[in-house]
């Protein structure tokens, strides 16, 4: 019976997202090109990053959710990036997805696993659904983030709004 309770207490570990707020690791974002932006080049803005599958319908809808919300929070501090997971080396797709669904944003590329690894999520769990959300403060700290199996409510402009409108009057 205790190896049960160890392994039922294990599988909860190895699945669980740290707890949050909490500091936002480093992440090179590398756009279709080769240009390199560092994630903290943004400190001081509120910061949607998204992960996306660019087949994903889910993923382009939410896209378009973080290129409205540019438009219409971008000058008071919010950045919108999106980092398409998985793409092979100058993939078209890449600079497809940000044409037709994010054209206001930088577009990167990643690895599943250095997206695990800055969602901070084990590599043990393969089931990670897409889009992933971060919601990250002005301060760098991550104040949300999209459970591995997918949260919704991070992936629509209406649920957004207020998260981001509160976040940018803090100081």
């Amino acid at each position: 019976m205790k190896k049960i309770h160890a392994l039922v207490l294990f599988a909860a570990i190895a699945f669980a997202i740290p707890p949050l707020p909490r500091k936002s690791p480093e992440f090179t974002i590398v756009e279709p090109g080769g240009k390199q932006t560092l994630l903290t080049s943004y400190k001081g803005k509120v910061i949607l990053l998204g992960f996306f599958s660019t087949a994903c319908p889910h993923c382009q809808h939410t896209a378009q959710a973080f290129n409205s919300l540019f438009e219409a929070y971008g000058k008071e501090g919010l950045q919108c990036v999106g980092i398409a997971i998985d793409p092979r080396d100058d993939d078209p797709r890449v600079r497809e997805f940000q044409h037709l669904y994010a054209p206001l944003l930088p577009v990167g590329k990643a690895s599943q696993e250095s997206a695990l690894s800055y969602l901070g999520i084990s590599v043990m769990d393969r089931r990670l659904v897409y889009p992933q959300v971060v919601v990250i403060d002005r301060h760098g700290m991550i104040r949300e983030q999209s459970d591995p199996k997918g949260t919704a409510e991070l992936q629509e402009a209406t649920a957004l709004r207020p998260r981001i409108e509160a976040l940018l009057k803090e100081r």
